[in-house]
């Protein structure tokens, strides 16, 4: 895995570019064969806090996270954690579907934790609560009313001009986002 690191706001020292290298290279055990591209890697420190941003460019897919920490061996520490769950999670996802290709259909009933086999590890999805409810249409400002008024991160609701569902939702800056269908 060859990597690009950068700083902003921060000087690379040895120390911190040998164990961003030593952790982020422990991602090489999830892929059969090294990484084809280069993982890009930066750093910056902001208002004493610091912020790492790994990004792996796959063929089908882009693995990104990012995480920040008063300590940057600790955010570090964090962005490998979450990279290692959304590799997991990719890796039971392109298994689901070739069992589903296959013919052999996973059905989740009941809300009943679901334990998909991965190769290196058992991971066990746990759908604790399906909620259902009617899609009101409404324009994205209502929409963002109506998160705040809930306390939600996020909020789904039926877009009235084209009808289509639609998702608002609180960015980590405290602005806020809006995901439409193609």
């Amino acid at each position: 895995m060859k990597l690009n690191i950068r700083g902003e706001n921060i000087q690379i020292t040895e120390a911190l570019r040998d164990y961003v290298e030593k952790k982020v290279g422990r991602l090489d055990r999830y892929f059969d064969n090294p990484v084809p591209t280069e993982v890009q890697v930066t750093l910056r420190v902001l208002r004493g806090e610091g912020t790492i941003e790994v990004t792996i460019p796959l063929p089908n897919v882009l693995m990104r996270a990012e995480a920040t920490d008063s300590d940057m061996y600790a955010a570090i520490d964090l962005v490998v954690e979450k990279l290692e769950r959304q590799i997991r999670k990719h890796k039971t996802k392109l298994s689901r579907k070739m069992r589903m290709a296959a013919g052999n259909k996973v059905a989740i009933r009941d809300a009943e934790p679901v334990t998909v086999i991965d190769q290196d590890e058992d991971v066990e999805i746990d759908i604790v609560r399906i909620k259902r409810f009617n899609l009101k249409p409404m324009d994205a400002e209502e929409a963002v009313l109506q998160m705040d008024m809930l306390g939600h991160n996020f909020f789904v609701y039926q877009n009235s001009e084209t009808n289509q569902v639609n998702v608002v939702y609180r960015r980590n800056d405290g602005r806020y986002g809006l995901i439409e269908p193609e």
